[in-house]
């Protein structure tokens, strides 16, 4: 489909490949624009009292630039009670898979299912994790074992209290699924209840920022009642414990929502929220300027150039470790010889990639998955440029003296498309004869990316070559165990690397407030993924959202989640 997103974002690709290059404008933080949005804690003002005896309680990430955050501000509790009830609109982009706590695997999904289900650790101040369902967590002294105190008077939608129980079976839940980034972490029966307000997780290795990883940064561990059933989906079975309870679902056109009486941090200011579905975002841009919707949750610099002069809209701006993956088999096909993937990913002009997508709102990607926001990212790593000449050369060493042909798969998602066709043209000057198939995320979610079959090893039917979105994570661990780790559950590309696999086991052994094994660990990934690539990571880009200056109160975070406890709308 022939969208006017497509179309404008087509026109600037043709004006890059006949020479008009734009330099890139590197973003190096929350960008100074006068509508950044003004935002509140969803989760309250309490902190988390981390006692971890391993020493820091602030983990990397807390700068704002660091997590994806922009700052904070309280409204007042006169504001929001002159400002309470009514109903707030959403446009987000179309489903792309199933409603599944445990099973969900794109965004719009993530965005939903938060509305009703939370974690252990919510979002805090400035986008760190703050306290969730737990009130304080607290670690032994090499990091295999964490206590967390849950809190009182917690209640299911369904009725029936929350309590240890409840996170156990659903840490069961999720080792028996297979689909988070707690594989190889946590092993079924490894949580453990001395009473109902503690839960004791007990890790198969030391992790040293575990917190991250059953918070909403890891969007798969929401906690779901004791006796949910995997398969159970929030449209077939809906449940929780957040401030709103579903109404209505359908996959087509809208999600409903009214307020949870009931909630723990009181009934939310507003009366009802919706989400509404929409095939692209420059329909969005357009419904939020007409008034239609209140808020759009994920935007391109590219089609929505309006909105930073628009001053009926607060544009959030959030420097990210959202990124795209150009997965290659590594097993097998043409693909199989590292010297193919470093030609691919030596063909390709990653400053008009970011100029021509994003508007330079994206930082470089060098080929592995610690994002320069990351306080443990290796400055001093050679950044990978264009070179058609070595490109050609590896190829012809690989044995493709005249290019090699392959099908580039995608799904219809932001600026993928556009992504897929530029990669396509680039890469053609090397001898990649790459033809870009973009179809719906459903399908591609399903049958290339990732498909069921075969399950072992995960993901062992992929495509030979693809590209995946993956949104932003606090830490980089689930973007490791889950994609890159050896047979990690969304391990599209096969990669097997023992070496790799050891640089990550020292990276999440390190002690919370162990800065320098972290950070050398991490260089050690950037320089094995940069050499091996088993995914080509052109960008880090920032993730835009928007919202009418009639809204107060809303949190957002880079992972396709929108906070809306202590949201009011004008």
């Amino acid at each position: 489909m022939d969208h006017v997103e497509n179309r404008a974002v087509d026109g600037l690709i043709a004006s890059q490949l006949n020479g008009r290059l734009t330099r890139r404008q590197l973003a190096t933080g929350v960008l100074a624009l006068p509508a950044i949005t003004a935002l509140i804690a969803a989760c309250g003002s309490d902190k988390a009292k981390t006692t971890s005896t391993t020493g820091a309680t602030t983990a990397p990430g807390a700068d704002t630039t660091l997590t994806g955050a922009t700052p904070t501000t309280v409204a007042s509790e006169t504001t929001l009670a002159a400002a309470s009830g009514g109903n707030l609109i959403v446009a987000m982009d179309l489903p792309g898979g199933p409603f599944d706590p445990v099973g969900m695997y794109d965004l719009v999904a993530y965005g939903l299912v938060a509305q009703c289900f939370e974690f252990l650790c919510s979002l805090g101040d400035n986008s760190d994790i703050g306290p969730g369902l737990a009130t304080e967590w607290s670690s032994n002294a090499d990091a295999t074992e964490w206590t967390f105190k849950l809190r009182e008077g917690v209640k299911w939608q369904k009725g029936g209290d929350f309590t240890a129980d409840d996170v156990a079976a659903t840490m069961d839940r999720l080792v028996e699924g297979g689909n988070s980034g707690l594989g190889g972490i946590i092993s079924k029966g490894s949580v453990t209840a001395p009473d109902p307000l503690t839960a004791v997780i007990k890790l198969d290795k030391a992790v040293g920022l575990f917190p991250y990883l059953v918070s909403v940064f890891n969007a798969q561990t929401v906690i779901t009642p004791k006796d949910w059933a995997l398969g159970n989906t929030l449209d077939k079975n809906p449940d929780g414990t957040g401030p709103w309870i579903l109404e209505s679902l359908d996959p087509t056109t809208s999600a409903k929502f009214k307020k949870n009486p009931d909630y723990w941090g009181g009934p939310p200011p507003l009366d009802s929220v919706e989400f509404q579905f929409f095939p692209d975002t420059d329909t969005q841009v357009t419904a939020l300027q007409g008034g239609n919707v209140d808020v759009v949750m994920q935007f391109q610099a590219s089609t929505g150039t309006s909105l930073f002069s628009d001053s009926s809209v607060d544009v959030s701006v959030l420097r990210a470790a959202t990124h795209r993956q150009l997965w290659m088999r590594c097993d097998t096909g043409q693909f199989a010889d590292k010297k193919v993937r470093q030609a691919l990913a030596l063909s390709l002009d990653r400053d008009v990639l970011i100029s021509t997508l994003f508007d330079g709102k994206a930082d470089l990607g060098n080929d592995h998955v610690i994002a320069p926001i990351y306080p443990y990212f290796d400055k001093t790593q050679p950044q990978r440029t264009r070179d058609i000449a070595k490109a050609k050369s590896l190829l012809t060493d690989a044995g493709f003296p005249n290019g090699l042909e392959a099908t580039l798969y995608a799904g219809d998602l932001q600026e993928i498309k556009q992504l897929a066709q530029l990669v396509a043209v680039q890469a053609a000057d090397a001898g990649f004869k790459l033809t870009a198939s973009v179809v719906d995320n459903g399908s591609f979610y399903g049958k290339y990316w990732c498909p069921a079959e075969p399950k072992d090893p995960p993901c062992s039917g992929a495509a030979e070559i693809g590209i995946v979105d993956y949104g932003h994570r606090a830490t980089p661990d689930v973007f490791l165990n889950a994609a890159i780790k050896t047979h990690g559950v969304w391990n599209s590309s096969q990669y097997s690397s023992a070496e790799l696999d050891t640089a990550f086991e020292a990276f999440q052994a390190a002690p919370e407030a162990d800065d320098a094994g972290r950070a050398a660990a991490a260089k050690n990934i950037q320089k094995i993924m940069n050499e091996d690539v088993p995914v080509c990571i052109p960008y880090f880009y920032n993730y835009l959202s928007a919202t009418s200056k009639k809204v107060s109160g809303a949190q957002t975070s880079a992972l396709g989640q929108i906070f809306l406890a202590k949201a009011s709308k004008a």
